[in-house]
């Protein structure tokens, strides 16, 4: 399966913006920053990316301003952020100097300057980025406007009628459960709301989109993906036939994921093994299966893995999902990007659980 990519996608990490000379810095590589850093230190780091990624979901904290940057160090602890100049070469400078500044202050005990083609450190985050209204993509998922409701029939399901549509939560949750039951594959709570919270992030649940890289419908599938799943081109777009597609892709994923997994975090208490393999079914999703695999299987790429297996009870199981993306940025074509998907799509799936009408709902309550 090709891997997915959605231009609604809250993953943009613009730190470079024109040139800058590294006279005054200490040279490096922003991944010599990562390589030095202790696994122990990935301990909340989950909480902490979360929070500067809320900013910029929400627009809110210091991103309620769009036009800044925000600064944090390699534990995802926030430090200060940058008003934006007038345009991108000094936008550049100004964060550059931002970071000296830092340094100096003893706040980090290095700074990297970044350029048009280097991430520099301490890393930045521009709070100007595209995504989705987050409160109007809950009202078209939950329905809460007799316009958001459907109905529809796809592959022996039918659900709802012409005169009383259904919200769209229900048409995924009732897709799931039968393509799920097909194949005799678990019913998982977390693995649910996450796919509710990728549909929120890949197209803010939004039948027409269209990436500019011809990613299609709510879950931003790829035309050839949407071949393999056997889909005819005039349903692309199809709410149910995108969801029927995506989890066929969970369980395809599932299944090639899952023998590595166990060999690795088998011994994890359920809930919480639930939870971190719900995440790397995510960043299948979005980064491709043969990679995630890699990170458990791969003896060049699975030292984190094995650390993280041995000390599972010093970590949450988010810290882990992200410790295993975070300590192998830079390998294997992951960068920030893949590290913000999961991250995002855990935020929306825990704002969704906050929403009174789905607080006691079976997806929000993990054994």
């Amino acid at each position: 399966m090709s891997v997915i990519h959605g231009t609604v996608r809250l993953l943009v990490l613009v730190l470079t913006l024109g040139t800058f000379s590294l006279t005054s810095a200490q040279a490096g590589d922003w991944q010599d920053v990562i390589r030095a850093l202790p696994y122990v230190y990935s301990k909340d780091y989950h909480n902490n990316l979360r929070t500067i990624r809320r900013w910029v979901l929400l627009e809110n904290g210091f991103c309620d301003r769009s036009e800044r940057h925000i600064l944090f160090d390699d534990r995802g602890v926030f430090l200060t952020f940058s008003d934006n100049a007038e345009d991108s070469i000094a936008n550049q400078q100004r964060i550059n100097d931002v970071r000296e500044k830092l340094q100096r202050a003893g706040k980090v005990n290095r700074w990297i300057a970044g350029s048009d083609t280097e991430i520099g450190y301490p890393f930045a985050l521009n709070c100007h980025q595209p995504h989705v209204n987050v409160n109007a993509a809950f009202d078209r998922l939950l329905g809460r406007m007799a316009s958001d409701k459907i109905w529809g029939t796809w592959d022996g399901m039918s659900l709802g009628t012409e005169a009383s549509p259904v919200p769209l939560i229900e048409v995924v949750e009732a897709v799931y459960r039968t393509k799920s039951d097909i194949i005799s594959q678990p019913i998982v709570a977390a693995e649910f709301r996450y796919l509710l919270g990728q549909i929120i992030i890949e197209s803010g649940a939004s039948k027409g989109s269209v990436s500019l890289d011809n990613a299609i419908g709510m879950l931003q599938l790829k035309p050839s993906v949407l071949q393999d799943c056997e889909i005819p081109e005039r349903f692309y777009q199809h709410r149910m036939a995108q969801v029927d597609c995506a989890v066929r892709l969970f369980q395809q994923n599932r299944r090639n994921l899952l023998p590595a997994f166990e060999s690795t975090f088998g011994n994890l208490p359920q809930a919480k093994k639930d939870t971190l393999f719900s995440m790397l079914l995510v960043q299948s999703y979005h980064s491709g299966i043969g990679r995630v695999r890699r990170l458990l299987d791969d003896p060049e790429r699975n030292q984190a893995a094995t650390h993280f297996a041995t000390n599972a009870a010093r970590y949450s199981a988010e810290d882990i999902g992200t410790g295993l993306i975070y300590h192998n940025l830079g390998r294997d074509n992951f960068g920030f990007a893949s590290l913000y998907y999961v991250v995002d799509v855990a935020i929306i799936a825990e704002q969704l659980c906050q929403l009174p009408e789905l607080r006691a709902v079976w997806f929000c309550q993990d054994e």
